[in-house]
């Protein structure tokens, strides 16, 4: 058995998934059917793209097929792989899906248009689940032939979500016999809102030293330490603000320019709240084309530190 609490207590059902209520929905409408389109799952790590397709897949007794697109993105995994799995009979008699899971990292000009002509030609018995970070990089052609389903979730639904993820998480923690303080799970959740995947893998790291879930891990827990970036970007610190985004590489880019966009009030004077926000949203969305993130990160960090004006 997988002892990463992440694949051994993966929701194995569409109610156990923690969602807001319209995904939920639309996923027990394909199973209610019978059926299940193509498909293009887009949103955040951690979100429950993954889950809950495998979890209908599963309902719905499909012979699955899942692919890691960030280790298997060549056009003879298609050629190969896939090609033999969607032109088999089902084993269990019906449709067959094909999970292309991080399909951000399909090759755009190979494989992405050669995936259009598969998905036609085996469309008799086989559908096509992709998952994606950022849809912007699965081409037009291709989104065309996907319902798109976005896993955002509305403000309205953040408080029912969370609740799903502890009672999850509590779930997870009886089943292990981790001695846990309630009290301190709702800022865990939170911390992470909405990965919930990083939620139960921190959970795990820290209990493999500390046996226990206490109010430790709020501090320990791997985060981004804001004010000393600030503080880099105030002093025009080019090198220790270079090395910052070095060693804080595996923090996702969303998250990150996430928390400078909380904190620029805390930060900034108020004249620069305008400029600093566009520079934010030119450089996210520039993070889902670019191939190496830390150049872009350097690039949107620099722009803020010559340009921005900063409390003292």
């Amino acid at each position: 058995m997988n002892n990463l609490w992440t694949e051994k207590w993966r929701p194995q059902t569409i109610d156990e998934c923690a969602l807001p209520t319209e995904i939920k929905a639309v996923f027990k409408q394909f199973v209610a059917a019978g059926e299940i389109p193509h498909l293009l799952l887009t949103g955040t790590s951690g979100v429950g793209k993954t889950t809950v397709a495998l979890a209908a897949c599963k309902e719905l007794g499909c012979d699955t097929l899942v692919i890691n697109a960030s280790d298997e993105s060549g056009i003879d995994v298609l050629r190969t792989k896939i090609k033999a799995f969607a032109s088999a009979i089902s084993l269990l008699g019906g449709i067959k899906v094909v999970i292309l899971d991080e399909a951000d990292y399909l090759n755009s000009s190979s494989f992405q248009p050669a995936l259009r002509n598969f998905m036609e030609e085996f469309s008799a018995n086989c559908r096509f689940i992709l998952t994606c970070n950022f849809k912007q990089k699965i081409l037009i052609p291709l989104q065309s032939r996907l319902t798109i389903i976005d896993f955002h979730i509305p403000t309205r639904q953040k408080a029912k979500v969370a609740a799903q993820i502890m009672k999850r998480v509590e779930f997870i923690l009886q089943s292990e016999e981790v001695e846990y303080d309630k009290s301190v799970l709702p800022e865990v959740i939170m911390k992470y809102f909405p990965d919930f995947r990083k939620t139960i893998s921190e959970l795990q790291l820290y209990n493999t030293t500390n046996k226990k879930i206490d109010v430790g891990i709020l501090s320990q827990t791997n985060n981004l330490s804001i004010d000393s970036l600030i503080k880099f970007l105030k002093a025009k610190d080019f090198n220790s603000m270079r090395k910052f985004v070095n060693e804080n590489l595996d923090n996702d880019s969303a998250t990150f320019i996430r928390l400078l966009y909380d904190n620029l009030e805390r930060h900034l004077e108020p004249i620069s709240y305008a400029s600093t926000i566009l520079t934010l949203a030119e450089y996210q969305y520039k993070s889902a084309l670019v191939t190496d993130q830390e150049i872009n990160m350097t690039a949107m960090l620099i722009m803020i530190m010559s340009e921005a004006v900063f409390k003292k």
